[in-house]
């Protein structure tokens, strides 16, 4: 009959459900957490899996995105929980589960649902997204022979500007084909040397580093003690300068080694022309796994994104692209989805200066005082950006420079460092 694996960390339950099953014929393996249920996954190979959802180390979801982030999958995957939602339920088998079974639970309901989950044949994994995929792009070729020539010489490497989804892409491109992936994140339970052993020649992945807990950052620090002994590389990724985490009361040795190999995640505010390119490439990629309908976009549409100023740069870019995907009404995404989605409030916008006052003023001062005012619209709108306030107002950056000197416009420090 079947291997299966029991994961939960009720002792009353797993033997519950050890008897039962092995009356049914089944080999039985018990885990009562996250780190034994790895180990199992790893020495067993089981034929299911009946895994828990909340748990006291790493809890069951997280553990079903990290076999799949890692290609360890490969067995169908039955969800349970005292506790469960509808929402529960629908992460889960968006995840990767099969099934979804609610505490208590019933015999007939178990057996049920055993028999039809061996029934089951799981689908091959498909590759995460890379930034392989974006090859015709010359903004993230480049990044990508960036981000291959640091990794080659170091174990340590910071995105900056980056987090999410996009910093995830970039990782991804540097891990190579069916090594182990293990997210520091996912969990707040310490981390071991046995969970380093498990991910031996493989990433370890940090999205945001500024949502990191005290224990996650101890975590960190544990890893990053024994990166060479288990053959590890470490990919972590910042929107922010490291200087805000030591504002947030970072260990400043902790600040100073994950900054000392970066790569800087290149501003879309610069290459509008690459936008079209990268979306459809996205899209293409969230049909592929199923992760959203069949869905194409139209000539318009992709220009309606080149055009569009992206304040959240890259994971608004990415976030946009989903959600036009799952909001769009017809196949082919139109110009009027993309103006729906990415419509901003009119109060988000700073709101236009009076021009009466100027039509009291000789020509040449009217014409000094409206450059100010439409030069400081501009550039709070923008948020300082100097890409963006000058493809806006139409100038060459030298030019602007020039100009908002003449007009007694001080930038600071803050405006650079928005570049």
């Amino acid at each position: 009959m079947a291997q299966i694996l029991v994961v939960d960390d009720e002792m009353g339950i797993r033997e519950l459900l050890s008897e039962i099953l092995t009356d049914e014929g089944h080999s039985i393996a018990l885990a009562e957490n996250a780190a034994a249920a790895r180990m199992a996954r790893s020495e067993k190979r089981p034929d299911l899996v009946l895994l828990d959802i909340w748990m006291p180390d790493t809890d069951g979801i997280s553990l079903l995105k990290e076999w799949s982030a890692a290609g360890l999958l490969t067995m169908p995957v039955v969800m349970m929980s005292g506790h469960g939602t509808i929402d529960s339920a629908v992460e889960a088998t968006r995840v990767g589960a099969i099934d979804f079974l609610e505490k208590p639970i019933a015999l007939q309901k178990l057996l049920t649902t055993v028999k039809k989950a061996l029934r089951h044949e799981v689908s091959p994994q498909k590759p995460p997204l890379t930034l392989d995929a974006f090859a015709r792009s010359p903004l993230l070729k480049d990044l990508k022979k960036r981000l291959e020539q640091a990794a080659a010489k170091t174990s340590v490497l910071l995105l900056k500007s980056a987090s999410g989804s996009i910093a995830e892409i970039c990782a991804r491109t540097l891990q190579a084909p069916k090594t182990p992936w293990l997210d520091l994140s996912s969990s707040s339970a310490p981390l071991t040397q046995e969970m380093l052993e498990n991910t031996a020649g493989g990433i370890l992945f940090i999205a945001d580093l500024m949502l990191l807990g005290k224990l996650q950052q101890k975590n960190l620090v544990y890893a990053l003690e024994r990166l060479e002994k288990n053959n590890l590389q470490l990919f972590v990724a910042c929107p922010r300068s490291l200087s805000a985490l030591s504002e947030a009361g970072w260990d400043a040795a902790l600040v100073a080694r994950l900054g000392e190999v970066w790569v800087a995640l290149p501003q879309l505010a610069g290459h509008p022309d690459d936008v079209p390119e990268i979306a459809a490439l996205v899209l293409a990629h969230l049909v592929e796994r199923n992760e959203v309908p069949s869905r194409q976009f139209s000539t318009g549409a992709l220009n309606a994104l080149r055009l569009h100023h992206w304040p959240g740069e890259w994971s608004e870019l990415l976030a946009a692209v989903k959600n036009l995907a799952l909001s769009a009404l017809e196949d082919e995404i139109s110009v009027d989805d993309v103006d729906t989605l990415l419509r901003r409030d009119a109060g988000d916008l700073p709101k236009p200066p009076p021009a009466l006052p100027l039509f009291n003023q000789p020509l040449r001062e009217a014409r000094e005082a409206f450059e100010r005012l439409y030069f400081e619209h501009h550039l709070k709108s923008e948020r300082g950006n100097m890409t963006r306030v000058a493809d806006r107002t139409g100038l060459e950056r030298t030019h602007l420079y020039r100009k908002l000197k003449q007009l007694g416009l001080n930038l600071g420090r803050r405006s650079e460092e928005q570049e």
